[in-house]
């Protein structure tokens, strides 16, 4: 499973390229296909971007092209908008009435309908991207100053994101009004930083100041003046629960909480609605850690490291043969053969999407001598797609709306298997309400599939 991007921005600090390198180095994690910045001196703009890592893409050498004390930056894995050097954000948009940048994180569900209404109006698009979308939506307001034609172009848009904006002047910063998608603000050197998570602020040096409210446009110029307004009328703490269990990295804050903290609460809490009777704890290297941990201790079994993940293997390529494709998932994850065999395993991770990585991890575990599997998941059973940045945008995608959790755990090879239910993941997050439509079908937004509701005329 992925998420779809991470966005990072810089205003008013010395060497912006240079602090946004890290910032998007941070965020990695939640985008690896494509990166970019944009940065102006408030005069010109300068932009740099490309496929592949940060690391990859950025040197000293080409940072140091990146002029001004202003930025914004993207971390890019596609769904809905497809891949492609076009997509790779952020986009700088040249115009009569200003040039500016833009990039975003999440997905809008009502892009197509949109896309329609503003071709037939006229719209030329370069990209597939749902960013380039909010930008046309901006343009077209001609009669009404920029922050009056955003947040008109904000009150078309359905789903989730978090768009940064950059003029010569100003960082506009943008959340939902259901804080589907995670986006705070810092404090540094006297200016300010934005990111889709608090980790960056810790590898930068900034403080955490506080979360962009959901429906909010926060306005920071290079005065350091910060204005605050709102797009939405009403607004819903409907924050993705996959953030909490997948996504983000274990040591940022979301909404006051942290990661690391929730995701071994809800391996207690895991614990205690599914108890095992085990000789070993065993994880799936990386985001099952923390769950991990706090089902070993809340059991009181021992936690072991009998999974090991190879850090440099990147993309399997497609194999010829059956033999060829285990060998691939052994380069990737090798089990510890003197921590398993001969043991009862508890085998915990954090969902499963597709199955076939967990057949093949209870495989490998079997092969080493463990004479029985038990497998936990610190979530509930995926039986929905996500239609808000994450790529299970089919049912045909996702094991647990095709199959019963007995069909599941059989197919799978497990001895037993048991999940988190909705009000464990609320709990370990210390919330009533988020969005948990992947497990329950209740979306918090009307969910647009296809054009054929588009109205031919235009009429929007």
């Amino acid at each position: 499973m992925n998420e779809e991007c991470g966005v990072f921005g810089v205003i008013n600090v010395k060497n912006a390229s240079e602090v946004m390198y890290y910032g998007l180095h941070a965020l990695q994690h939640r985008g690896q296909e494509g990166c970019g910045i944009v940065t102006t001196d408030h005069k010109e703009f300068y932009s740099l971007k490309g496929e592949g890592l940060v690391s990859d893409i950025f040197n000293e050498s080409n940072l140091s092209t990146l002029q001004g004390d202003t930025a914004i930056g993207h971390v890019r894995y596609s769904t809905s908008g497809g891949g492609g050097i076009e997509n790779v954000q952020p986009f700088l948009f040249r115009h009569h009435t200003g040039d500016f940048g833009l990039c975003h994180n999440g997905n809008v569900v009502n892009s197509k309908e949109l896309r329609r209404f503003l071709e037939i109006q006229g719209s030329i698009f370069q990209s597939t991207s749902d960013t380039e979308i909010f930008a046309h939506l901006i343009k077209k307001d001609t009669q009404t100053n920029r922050r009056e034609a955003i947040k008109s172009a904000l009150n078309r848009l359905e789903g989730a994101f978090a768009f940064l904006a950059l003029s010569r002047d100003k960082l506009y910063i943008m959340r939902d009004k259901n804080s589907l998608r995670p986006l705070s603000l810092g404090r540094l050197n006297g200016g300010y930083v934005v990111s889709s998570e608090t980790c960056a602020f810790e590898i930068v040096g900034a403080e955490f100041i506080r979360d962009i409210n959901p429906g909010e446009i926060l306005i920071i110029n290079i005065n350091g003046e910060v204005t605050s307004d709102s797009y939405a009328k009403k607004t819903y703490p409907n924050m993705c629960a996959m953030e909490y269990i997948y996504f983000s990295r274990p040591d940022s804050d979301i909404e006051g909480i942290n990661v690391h903290t929730s995701r071994k609460e809800a391996g207690r809490i895991l614990a205690r609605q599914s108890p095992v009777d085990a000789d070993v704890i065993v994880f799936v290297p990386d985001s099952s850690t923390s769950a991990a941990l706090g089902f070993s201790e809340e059991m009181n079994i021992p936690l072991e490291m009998g999974l090991v993940k190879n850090k440099y293997v990147g993309r399997t390529f497609i194999q010829p043969s059956q033999a060829m494709r285990e060998k691939g998932v052994k380069m990737k994850l090798s089990p510890v053969r003197s921590i398993v065999e001969g043991k009862r395993v508890c085998l915990i991770d954090d969902s499963i999407v597709r199955g076939t990585t967990s057949k093949r991890i209870i495989d490998l575990l079997r092969d080493c001598g463990a004479t029985e599997v038990h497998m936990r998941i610190a979530s509930p059973p995926i039986t929905n797609p996500c239609f808000y940045g994450v790529d299970t945008s089919t049912y045909e995608e996702l094991i647990c709306a095709r199959h019963t959790v007995e069909e599941v755990r059989e197919m799978i090879n497990a001895d037993t298997l048991s999940f988190l239910s909705p009000e464990g993941v609320l709990k370990s997050c210390n919330r009533t309400k988020m969005c948990l439509s992947c497990f329950t079908g209740k979306y918090p937004t009307y969910i647009y599939q296809d054009l054929k509701d588009a109205n031919k005329d235009g009429k929007f």
